[in-house]
């Protein structure tokens, strides 16, 4: 199965899925209405798109329910203007659901956060419409530029040095 999560800088939401089971994670662009964007004009805000991950799984590893918390656990769902260092519309939360159970799950964990929290969520639900996969050097981008990487986490606030 597929599901899509935006969660900011698709770099640095990617490594954390392949830990919990998570068959396959492409970085790539969702939610924008011009065909195959270009990481510049998608950072750059002329596309509508979001920084979008694909993740391919296997629902008898790891349920869609879980891939939720993970997502939860590694965003800030308060800031509705990007993520982290990160801000603009492509760096905005959604979660492109596929079917209305996904989008159930989703709203369920988004009100439990809301109530919880008592401050509103900035995450989309947004049926999914299109994903294009981004250009070769974003995919994996941890495994083949570790130190830049490192650099990104803690430079963007998501990691402590």
């Amino acid at each position: 199965m597929n599901a899509y999560f935006a969660g900011g800088c698709f770099w640095c939401v990617t490594p954390i899925y392949k830990m919990y089971g998570v068959d396959k994670v492409i970085c790539g662009y969702s939610g924008g209405d011009e065909e195959n964007p270009t990481y510049e004009d998608v950072k750059s805000q002329k596309t509508g798109h979001r920084e979008t991950i694909k993740l391919e799984y296997d629902p008898e590893k790891v349920s869609y329910d879980k891939l939720l918390d993970i997502y939860f656990a590694n965003v800030d769902p308060f800031d509705g203007e990007g993520q982290f260092i990160d801000n603009g519309f492509s760096y905005t939360l959604a979660i492109y659901y596929n079917s209305e159970e996904e989008m159930r799950l989703a709203r369920e964990k988004i009100n439990q956060l809301e109530a919880k929290s008592q401050r509103q969520v900035h995450v989309e639900l947004e049926p999914f419409k299109n994903f294009y996969e981004a250009e070769e050097y974003h995919q994996d981008y941890y495994l083949k530029n570790p130190e830049a990487f490192e650099k990104e986490l803690i430079e963007s606030g998501r990691k402590k040095a």
